[in-house]
């Protein structure tokens, strides 16, 4: 192997989550991969992993030569993008990932705009209501809602956004509208799962007072399209990002309840939240991520 094949066998294994995985992504046999990375342990005189029958780890050589290894392949490749750029020509690939309801009602139709005018860009695009490792899904960017803990991710904000309760005018018409946040509780309430857990404690901020209730759900799904999807046929109180339901409110397909004191279904909102891109921490931006990123904020201007 030459030193190049070294770096990008290292990042392949830690990315992967181990020799197997990163195998499969470079089409190698299991006993290849251990082979290659016996080899590369015994070239440089350090091992890189603490292995076992379950799990592989990076020693803390391995995560010196892991970080430095990126910088120099991510230099490589923006020489090699340089090189083999057209003039005014965008090429190269883009991975995005989104929220459900967000990347089809948004992402997608700018995406195609996008593709139109830079033909030679090779998008992908994974919807997913999970924050999403970037780095392990090899992703160049991610849309993401809510307020985000701190993290090693470079952030850049797209526009204003914050949560709402919001129900179709035939549910209300139905089953009433509730005047306080205790009378959830008599409602049918709809309920985004994530990962297991219920987003079921709807915060409520009054006077400088937090509060939560805890709803039962009438219905749950893990997926926030499929989430709208109830709401708009009647089925009950959703908790949404304002941008997912914001043509609906605005076109009278569903009402906004509580809209001066809700706040959200997680410890981390705030009366605004996030709408932002994530990145990984990279020295160079690909050229068509730093493009998309723009057109996409200049597009949903419109919106």
């Amino acid at each position: 192997m030459g030193k190049l094949e070294d770096l990008t066998l290292l990042v392949e294994v830690v990315e992967a989550g181990g020799l197997a995985a990163a195998g499969r992504r470079m089409n190698l046999s299991p006993a290849t991969m251990t082979a290659r990375l016996k080899a590369l342990e015994e070239r440089y005189q350090t091992r890189f992993f603490n292995r076992s029958t379950r799990s592989i780890a990076l020693t803390r050589a391995g995560e010196d030569f892991y970080h430095a290894a990126l910088r120099v392949l991510e230099e490589m490749a923006q020489a090699e993008s340089k090189l083999t750029q057209k003039e005014g020509v965008l090429s190269g690939s883009l991975r995005i990932s989104a929220p459900s309801d967000f990347g089809r009602q948004y992402l997608s139709p700018a995406l195609l705009d996008f593709s139109r005018l830079h033909p030679e860009v090779r998008s992908s695009v994974y919807l997913s209501e999970n924050i999403v490792d970037l780095i392990a899904n090899r992703l160049d960017m991610s849309v993401r809602f809510g307020n985000l803990p701190d993290s090693n991710l470079v952030t850049k904000f797209i526009r204003p956004n914050h949560r709402v309760l919001v129900a179709a005018k035939n549910y209300l018409e139905t089953h009433g509208v509730p005047q306080h946040p205790a009378e959830l509780h008599g409602h049918r309430c709809l309920v985004m799962e994530q990962r297991g857990t219920l987003m079921n404690e709807w915060r409520f901020e009054e006077q400088g007072e937090p509060a939560v209730v805890r709803v039962t759900p009438a219905m749950v799904c893990d997926d926030g399209a499929l989430l709208r999807q109830w709401v708009l046929a009647g089925a009950g109180i959703a908790s949404k990002s304002w941008w997912d339901v914001k043509r609906d409110v605005e076109q009278g397909r569903l009402t906004v309840l509580f809209a001066d004191t809700f706040i959200g279904f997680s410890r981390h909102d705030k009366k605004q939240v996030g709408l932002q891109f994530v990145y990984p921490q990279r020295r160079f931006q690909p050229q068509q991520v730093t493009a998309f990123s723009e057109f996409f904020i200049h597009w949903l201007e419109n919106e």
